[in-house]
């Protein structure tokens, strides 16, 4: 394995991660909606809402270190 592949692997693992605890997050959002809550919801929404934008680069990343690890296995 090389580095690039296993930086592409860590990070592929990270964003697993960040995906978990956002879906974890966005539940309790909804609870503390259901209670009452709507503006602390709302800000949670918000703020897992720069999470889901900044996904689409963290998947460009990792796919481009992955090609990258694949072509220096060549």
């Amino acid at each position: 394995m090389t580095n690039t592949t296993l930086i592409a692997s860590l990070f592929d693992r990270l964003n697993q991660n960040q995906l978990a605890l956002s879906a974890a997050v966005e539940e309790l959002s909804n609870w503390v909606e259901q209670r009452g809550s709507a503006g602390i919801a709302n800000n949670v929404r918000g703020v897992l809402e720069t999470l889901d934008e900044n996904l689409v680069y963290i998947r460009q990343g990792i796919a481009e270190l992955t090609v990258a690890g694949s072509l220096g296995q060549s």
